[in-house]
């Protein structure tokens, strides 16, 4: 017999604590996949939103078959095809020819995708360490929102939201081997960016956190899902 879900019947009892968790974690995660359909950011909060309502409307029929967390990703799915259909777009997540993968160099990581060598260890927390923490996350940020459009669905939906390879291909529509390679190259993207910082910066101590994140953000494509929490 399943165990019953504690946050979905927090959900059912309409509990609004819980559900303002539930759009923290969620909801600027869903905006990025949601601009991956119909381009524009004002767009895509109007999708969420309609995707939240959906939720709510929902919920009293959801029959646990998937986790809460794939249900919800799969309305929002949904919603953006049909905002951009709308639109007159048509999101392509099957060429990922035209774009160039990004390379890293091998050496610099263990098999397991981790660093070969770390940075500094993060020993002490202090003021300036923790700015220099929230910058670097800030520049995670920057560098998801810069990738293309089906690699930033696919990185946020394995990396971000620690979904399997199977669900965030069935919520987008993608073949597993397009996933694969357009996982690959977001990742890579990724890590070049972080490398570059860390080259950049007078010390490596204030962005020791890069160990933790470049661990997750693996550049092999049939790695599994990692969590990383940007917000």
């Amino acid at each position: 017999m399943t165990e019953p879900d504690p946050l979905l019947e927090r959900l059912l009892a309409k509990d609004e604590t819980a559900f303002k968790a539930l759009v923290r974690r969620h909801h600027g995660m869903m905006v990025s996949i949601a601009r991956s359909f119909v381009g524009s950011h004002a767009i895509a909060e109007e999708v969420a939103q309609d995707a939240w309502l959906a939720v709510i409307d929902g919920l009293p029929r959801f029959e646990g078959r998937s986790t809460l967390k794939n249900w919800i990703f799969a309305i929002l799915a949904n919603k953006a095809r049909t905002r951009a259909e709308r639109e007159g777009r048509i999101p392509d997540f099957t060429a990922v020819d035209s774009d160039p993968p990004a390379t890293v160099d091998p050496d610099g990581f263990a098999p397991d995708g981790s660093w070969a060598v770390l940075p500094v260890a993060w020993e002490e927390l202090d003021p300036e360490r923790i700015v220099a923490g929230r910058q670097l996350m800030a520049h995670v940020a920057d560098l998801l929102d810069s990738l293309p459009a089906a690699q930033r669905s696919v990185v946020v939906l394995r990396d971000f939201e620690g979904l399997e390879p199977e669900d965030a291909r069935r919520i987008l529509g993608v073949s597993e081997a397009n996933q694969r390679v357009l996982l690959h190259r977001g990742r890579s993207r990724i890590r070049n960016g972080l490398m570059a910082l860390l080259a950049r910066s007078p010390d490596q101590g204030h962005i020791a956190q890069q160990r933790s994140i470049s661990k997750k953000v693996n550049s092999d494509g049939n790695a599994g899902p990692r969590n990383v929490t940007l917000y």
